[in-house]
């Protein structure tokens, strides 16, 4: 077979398998999609935001992984609600941050295992401001998530967590 056929089959293959997954994302409007934008909400909206971490750790497994590029690996639960209590949501923490979701970046895929759905791949963009009305384009800490949502006992947990790409304009800007 010469370069260009091998080339070709190549680029073809690879356009088909970028495709499906494109295709792979559920619907916006999907009760798939809106459970986990609900969870989501929970866990920064009231978790993060509003400090009660009780609440968003009723979401999460006890053997939570959560990778940060800036923080480090937390490896439970309980050290992530440690983290929490004693950092973001310290009574005297004079640096508070507040959490949004970029709403039009949030991304849903299921994940199935015999035609049968056991987890969902939730991926997206969010913003941190001192500020609670901060709007995006005011905000300048941004970074990318992706949650591994797994179904246990007909409930949606939280079993994996990557935020990553911390970025903030003001370092693009120099």
């Amino acid at each position: 077979m010469n370069q260009s056929i091998k080339s070709l089959l190549l680029s073809s293959i690879g356009l088909l398998m970028l495709s499906g997954i494109a295709l792979a994302q559920v619907d916006k409007n999907s009760e798939l999609f809106k459970i986990l934008k609900e969870k989501d909400s929970i866990l920064f909206k009231i978790g993060f935001n509003k400090c009660e971490v009780e609440r968003s750790a009723e979401l999460m497994f006890d053997d939570l992984e959560f990778y940060h590029d800036k923080g480090g690996i937390t490896n439970s639960k309980q050290e992530f609600v440690n983290i929490m209590k004693n950092g973001i949501c310290k009574s005297d923490n004079p640096e508070k941050v507040y959490r949004f979701l970029v709403e039009e970046s949030l991304e849903v895929f299921p994940m199935y295992s015999n035609g049968e759905l056991y987890g969902a791949l939730q991926n997206g963009k969010h913003y941190f401001s001192p500020n609670p009305s901060t709007t995006f384009k005011e905000s300048d800490n941004y970074a990318l998530f992706s949650h591994l949502w797994l179904i246990e006992d007909g409930v949606w947990k939280i079993k994996r967590v990557i935020s990553y790409n911390h970025t903030s304009k003001e370092v693009e800007k120099n």
